[in-house]
């Protein structure tokens, strides 16, 4: 279980744990990988210069919703699934003929309502728009799926907030699916992208025999069982 740390008091650039009281500025940075920070009553301001005292080259992940903050730090052995899931969906979406745009982790907001960093994301709906762009702009669209390998309640909360159509969360060797209705996510045993492909079967198995057998020939041997569909 990852270490928790929620931080119910807070004065101006500190933060305070059961042991002792740690500066922003120099811990944040020094968090061990499956670490999750909980702050909780923050403010959009405070949300945004959060952001920017951590910068965009760290190992965190942050997650923002309901004014609660987490910081997270993925564990390695993510990494490779992590990794595999945006190498199959690239797999995916060329078998099924959509053209994309995969937009790396990077920050999504819901200006003043929710913030989130996908481990990966798609653009299929919108790909022309997306296309060349380095940075997003307050007016584009959310991406049409998001992946993730290491997530929380809250962080569920943030891409429903942002309106993510469609996401994935793969954990301790499980893959599932929720897609966006209008009253919100729904847990689904069918990918509204991929509607005719058992996905839930089909990905743990292709993740498990990659630790296995490497992630490239896991991935050419899935690329042959999908001309059996």
């Amino acid at each position: 279980m990852k270490p928790e740390y929620d931080f119910s008091k807070a004065e101006k650039g500190k933060f305070f744990t059961p042991e002792a009281t740690f500066n922003f500025h120099l811990d944040f940075d020094q968090l061990s990988p499956g670490s999750l920070v909980t702050i909780p009553d923050v403010t959009w301001l405070e949300f945004e210069s959060i952001l920017e005292e951590l910068g965009e080259k760290r190992n965190s992940r942050i997650a923002y919703s309901n004014r609660n903050l987490e910081i997270m730090v993925p564990l390695p052995e993510h990494e490779i699934p992590r990794d595999l899931l945006s190498d199959i969906v690239k797999v995916l979406l060329k078998f099924i003929k959509k053209l994309y745009q995969p937009f790396g982790s990077t920050t999504f907001k819901k200006e003043g309502i929710a913030g989130v960093e996908p481990d990966a994301c798609f653009y299929i709906e919108n790909y022309q728009k997306m296309i060349g762009r380095k940075r997003l702009q307050p007016d584009d669209p959310p991406p049409d799926l998001a992946i993730e390998t290491d997530v929380t309640s809250k962080t569920i909360d943030a891409y429903q907030a942002i309106q993510v159509p469609e996401l994935w969360i793969y954990d301790s060797g499980k893959l599932t699916i929720f897609v966006l209705t209008e009253n919100g996510y729904i847990n689904s045993k069918i990918s509204s992208i991929f509607p005719n492909l058992p996905l839930l079967d089909i990905i743990p198995q292709l993740i498990e025999k990659s630790w296995k057998v490497g992630s490239l020939q896991a991935l050419e041997e899935f690329e042959s069982l999908l001309t059996t569909f």
